[in-house]
């Protein structure tokens, strides 16, 4: 699929990935539809895509409401012409032991990881079958890949996208619309983990390795550009992890433990809950 000229919404595109897979779009030609509660956010993300010769509209949205919701798809036809591109990247992750999260926690969390993403490729999916042109992008996470211990529910809803995207790909077979998903790890200088160290002065351990933001971003472009199922986002270190989760679960579970990636986010939980003052 050809970028140039596409019309492609980006949610959480105020900070964090956002910007950086707006910026990666727009490169290639699309015309990008912003799309997060943080409406002065916003608009600087917005100047900064308009600069690199595209054009970009600001729409100040919480996804996890449908009129909003309705509002931002309505808004990106309107001044851009008819959706080619979804990416969703909007997200949260509240990291504590599972015990200790509340149901307001969970609830969102659902919502905006999970339920949200799925309202709004079901809103723009049919306009997509309809002109046999069209990819939504589906930003997840390894936490999708591997069941991360305190970090259940952020896991929970990554596993749910992966799957989720992977069935809806090939209900699509053959109409020309497609569904990708993105598995990044730990992301440097940008979205959940920039904030996890800002916060907690945590960082990933060494074997897991980290990534940078131009390479998410380059993922989804490739993504859309050649209609890739999954891209994993992650240094080779980090890979083997992965396979083994999903092959063998209880090996997988050890490497989490021998590796410092278990105990890396139980001292996250404890920062972010007093527990480990």
């Amino acid at each position: 699929m050809k970028l140039q000229g596409a019309t492609a919404i980006v949610t959480g595109g105020s900070r964090g990935l956002g910007p950086y897979i707006a910026r990666g779009l727009a490169r290639e030609g699309a015309n990008i539809a912003l799309a997060a509660r943080d409406a002065e956010r916003l608009e600087t993300v917005r100047a900064e895509i308009e600069a690199l010769g595209v054009r970009a509209v600001a729409v100040p949205t919480d996804v996890n409401d449908r009129d909003e919701r309705a509002n931002l798809v309505a808004a990106a036809e309107r001044e851009l012409g008819p959706v080619d591109v979804l990416v969703n990247n909007a997200g949260v992750e509240p990291t504590s032991a599972f015990a200790d999260l509340d149901e307001e926690q969970i609830t969102t969390t659902v919502e905006t990881n999970l339920t949200s993403c799925l309202l709004l490729m079901r809103a723009v999916l049919p306009g997509m079958i309809e002109r046999g042109r069209g990819q939504v992008v589906n930003i997840a996470s390894m936490a999708g890949k591997v069941p991360v211990p305190y970090d259940s529910i952020y896991s929970a809803t990554k596993f749910a996208l992966v799957g989720a995207s992977h069935a809806v790909r090939s209900e699509l077979r053959g109409t020309g619309a497609g569904v990708s998903v993105i598995c990044p790890g730990f992301v440097d200088d940008a979205g959940m983990y920039a904030d996890m160290v800002e916060q907690t002065h945590i960082a990933a351990p060494a074997v897991a390795g980290t990534s940078r933001p131009e390479q998410v971003a380059a993922a989804v472009v490739r993504a859309v550009k050649d209609d890739v199922a999954e891209v994993i986002v992650t240094p080779l270190s980090g890979r083997p992890l992965a396979a083994a989760a999903a092959v063998a679960p209880n090996v997988g579970r050890l490497m989490m433990r021998l590796t410092g990636v278990e105990r890396t986010f139980k001292q996250v939980a404890d920062a972010r809950t007093g527990k480990g003052r």
